[in-house]
């Protein structure tokens, strides 16, 4: 049978320097579904890939090939060996798997308890896998779960009611490194969401002119009107650096847009000006070595985790209760997962009882030399119905099956009674029959 799985990383388990080079940019995505699944019976694959983690749902026939085949192409793309990345990747199964997703799109997982762009990550991660036609039963009802789950979190608790995000809490660091934000230049370096949701925090803490910088230059000229900007080309860029109080970069660029050099050069025409770079992109627009460079700070993704834990202990009541509602939704997808076994067990469980039955018949056949046919035929019916009789309890106690281990109890039975690969005959190891009648000793008459 077919199982679910998840194998990721996290913020929660890897640096930014391991989740860059594992992160999927948007034109990446449907060819690494699409090799996903022709992969070691690899049926059904969606995934997903933001500032904070890269995860690979996926159904397969054999979970513990298909993580072994799915791990070697990360590591083929992060260009580093599998055991590597052993201590960052976790892989996750079944219910397992549906509760960490049902936790991911209810915000429970992000580096900001309850932001709400985490719901929207997830539903296009899911658009994306629909659109790579790699989706399937299992994954469709998963995501379509998890997405109603994290809708419901939202309406029944007050977990995301801060509306807190990564872009707003670049801007909380720019307001609080600089003094405030009043009458400041920030430059933003991308026109996706990211930027505008950085754009609109920035405009709240009262930045004036907000330079937007983007290839896409329609977008960059629209959110630049709205927000009071002006839109300039990646070629203004470096006179725009000297101007700027701070930049915050958030493109979806798969190689890094400044660099030491470059900036070196930007830190001797500002003249000893400091400049504050926040870095929110993954992979990272901003190279590392600009840290070393004088005059700069520079901040990545990870960094933001300070500022993040001091809003963290506001939201831990309606962290409770969002969890709260996961488990009941967790205890919904256990049950439709383990309908989707319980019956095709069942009858696979019957059809082999009734072949063992029948092949037991048909090898002593040649023993009821004075059998009828009816006798014969009432022999058949008697093997069937000691099978109906043995199978009778074991049938209606997994039909009762209603929890979380549905999925794991049978492919125990399945397992137990070799039903993955049905016998075509009833043989031993050592080629012997199953069972044999024998026919019972001549009893001896006594006289008297």
């Amino acid at each position: 049978m077919s199982e679910v799985l998840a194998i990721g990383v996290s913020h929660k388990t890897a640096p930014v320097e391991v989740r860059e080079r594992l992160a999927l940019t948007p034109g990446k995505v449907e060819g690494f579904l699409r090799e996903a699944q022709g992969v070691a019976d690899v049926q059904e694959a969606v995934a997903i890939s933001t500032c904070n983690r890269t995860e690979i749902y996926i159904v397969a026939g054999d979970p513990v090939e298909a993580e072994s085949a799915v791990l070697g192409m990360l590591a083929r793309k992060a260009g580093i060996r599998p055991t590597e990345l052993a201590g960052s990747i976790y892989a996750l199964r079944n219910c397992d798997a549906a509760r960490h997703l049902y936790r991911v799109t209810s915000g429970l997982e992000s580096m900001i308890v309850g932001e709400a762009e985490v719901q929207g990550q997830v539903k296009r991660a899911y658009d994306d896998a629909l659109t790579a036609g790699t989706t399937g039963t299992m994954t469709n009802h998963l995501f379509r779960a998890a997405l109603a789950t994290g809708r419901r979190v939202r309406s029944e608790t007050r977990i995301g009611e801060r509306h807190l995000s990564v872009s707003s809490v670049a801007a909380s660091l720019l307001s609080e490194q600089l003094a405030g934000l009043e009458r400041r230049e920030v430059l933003i370096l991308g026109a996706g969401e990211t930027s505008e949701l950085a754009a609109k925090a920035l405009n709240a803490h009262g930045v004036e002119a907000i330079f937007v910088a983007n290839r896409g230059r329609a977008r960059a000229i629209s959110l630049a009107q709205r927000f009071g900007g002006q839109a300039m080309s990646f070629d203004e860029l470096p006179l725009e650096l000297t101007r700027a109080d701070a930049v915050v970069c958030a493109t979806s660029s798969p190689h890094p847009i400044l660099g030491a050099e470059e900036i070196a050069a930007v830190m001797e025409a500002r003249e000893g000006r400091p400049l504050l770079v926040i870095d929110i992109a993954v992979p990272r627009d901003v190279d590392a070595a600009v840290r070393d460079v004088p005059g700069v700070s520079l901040y990545d993704i990870d960094d933001l985790q300070a500022v993040v834990r001091r809003n963290r202990s506001v939201r831990q009541a309606e962290a409770s209760r969002a969890e709260g509602i996961v488990e009941q939704e967790i205890h919904s997808f256990a049950e439709w997962l383990g309908s989707l076994e319980v019956l095709p067990t069942l009858t696979a469980l019957r059809e082999h009882g009734r072949s063992i039955a029948d092949g037991l018949v048909r090898e002593n056949a040649g023993r009821w030399e004075t059998a009828s046919e009816r006798d014969l035929e009432r022999i058949a019916q008697l093997a069937q119905a000691v099978v109906n009789r043995v199978l009778h309890e074991p049938t209606l106690t997994m039909k009762r099956m209603k929890d979380e281990r549905v999925h794991l109890r049978m492919q125990v039975v399945r397992e137990l009674f070799g039903l993955e690969d049905a016998p075509e005959g009833i043989e031993a190891a050592d080629g012997a029959p199953l069972a044999e009648v024998r026919p019972l000793p001549q009893r001896v008459r006594h006289t008297a």
